[in-house]
């Protein structure tokens, strides 16, 4: 009897110890995101995060500004291929107006913590490749900006502030100059077919400026593009409380062209520029060979100004039942260029780099590159650069004057005794 209690026993405990293991074995660790150095740019330190949207609510893809001690909120939303579900924290920094780090502490800039967790996600339904929605919208209560000017938004892993994910700039304004801009054919007659000229007047108001050539400095972006922008630092004129400038050499922009676009909403019918689709364990589109028309006349052609929109005409909710797709885009050419030609738009924030960039297909005679991409509307345009660096983002579509663009005007001013710029005029243009 003592035998087989004995035996029992341990028959019992060598079953509970299997159970144990197997336990163990089935138990996934989830692997935490590296550490990275800190990029003051908008960047995806991850090659796992896709569709980072970054704007102001009810806006959808404007320039990300909010105004100073206002209920402006702004949406970042973005995906996590790695379909788990992760503890994403946020912060934000001030910046002077080239994004340098300001030389503040938190506690002179920031309301709050200045840390807070991004509490919504919700994961992919029904989608080939599996994916987590994350958003979240900001300022908080946690996190709150008190001063004017550039910030950078940081999104990192379980509060280590050196597992990034995520770095966004955004705009905080305090609207004490006003700015009045006029859109003018360029005073060079060789480019008054193809280029776009701004001139400005800002209105100081009652904000007291001791030099205006050192104090006052203004940004302009077409399109909200960091490679397409001018620094103005000298105003032609000064008169009283208003800045000129007008200078015939200053904000003299190529018109450049319409954007070229994409339409993934469904993956059951094929819209204008797809070719060809395929479902297979993953999502293909081929899209129709774009043709080289930088000689060709102007064509009115509806854009986005370079911008793109998740949606999708066959699911419900596009934020979590869109699926991701492999794009292959193809630009015709002859013969192949020297340098290097990428595909870019604000769906990659124009970044140049090895996932745009396109390779030469000698027997079709194209550039080729293939892009994973969420459904929705695209718009794009393909970059050359020489081997000397030189960018030309007009070398496929040439530079017209009346093509439709938006311009950004941002006026910053460092006052006197302080070592921060304050963004204080803000304004859009369209031509």
């Amino acid at each position: 009897m003592i035998k087989k209690t004995i035996i029992l026993v341990l028959f019992v405990h060598f079953g509970l110890g299997l159970m144990a293991q197997k336990q163990k074995r089935k138990r996934v660790v989830r692997e935490r995101s590296p550490q990275q150095e800190l990029v003051y740019d908008n960047l995806n330190y991850l090659p796992v995060i896709k569709t980072v949207q970054f704007y102001p609510v009810d806006l959808e893809n404007a320039l990300p500004v909010i105004e100073l001690h206002s209920d402006d909120q702004l949406l970042l939303a973005f995906d996590d291929l790695r379909g788990d579900v992760r503890n994403f924290y946020f912060n934000i920094e001030h910046c002077d107006a080239h994004w340098e780090p300001s030389r503040l502490s938190p506690l002179e800039y920031a309301e709050g913590f200045n840390e807070d967790r991004m509490m919504d996600y919700r994961t992919s339904v029904n989608t080939l490749q599996p994916y987590t929605h994350y958003k979240v919208t900001f300022p908080t209560n946690n996190v709150r900006p008190k001063l004017a000017g550039n910030y950078l938004l940081k999104v990192y892993e379980d509060a280590d502030k050196n597992r990034l994910v995520i770095s966004r700039r955004f705009y905080v304004l305090a609207p004490l100059m006003m700015v009045s801009p006029q859109l003018v054919p360029s005073v060079d007659v060789a480019k008054r077919g193809s280029n776009q000229k701004l001139n400005l007047k800002v209105n100081t108001g009652g904000l007291t400026v001791s030099n205006p050539y050192q104090d006052v400095s203004v940004l302009v972006m077409q399109n909200q593009r960091p490679d397409i922008q001018q620094w103005l630092t000298t105003p032609l004129f000064v008169n009283d409380n208003e800045l000129t400038y007008n200078d015939n050499k200053t904000l003299d922009f190529g018109g450049g062209n319409e954007f070229r676009y994409i339409d993934l909403r469904s993956l059951r019918l094929a819209s204008e520029r797809v070719a060809n689709i395929r479902l297979d364990s993953a999502a293909w589109v081929d899209l129709i060979p774009d043709k080289n028309y930088k000689d060709a006349s102007y064509a009115s052609v509806f854009d986005e100004n370079g911008n793109f929109f998740v949606r999708n005409q066959d699911k419900a909710d596009a934020d979590t039942e869109s699926d991701y797709v492999w794009v292959t885009f193809s630009l015709q050419s002859d013969a192949k260029t020297d340098g290097s030609v990428y595909v870019v738009g604000r769906f990659n924030d124009y970044v140049r780099g090895k996932a745009s960039q396109m390779a030469y297909d000698a027997a079709q005679k194209r550039w080729q590159c293939t892009i994973l991409l969420k459904q929705g509307l695209y718009d794009y345009e393909y970059v050359h650069v020489d081997p000397s660096n030189t960018v030309d983002v007009s070398f496929s579509s040439g530079n017209h004057f009346e093509t439709n663009n938006t311009y950004q005007i941002l006026v910053y001013n460092r006052r006197q005794g302080t070592t921060w710029d304050e963004l204080v005029g803000y304004t859009e243009i369209n031509n």
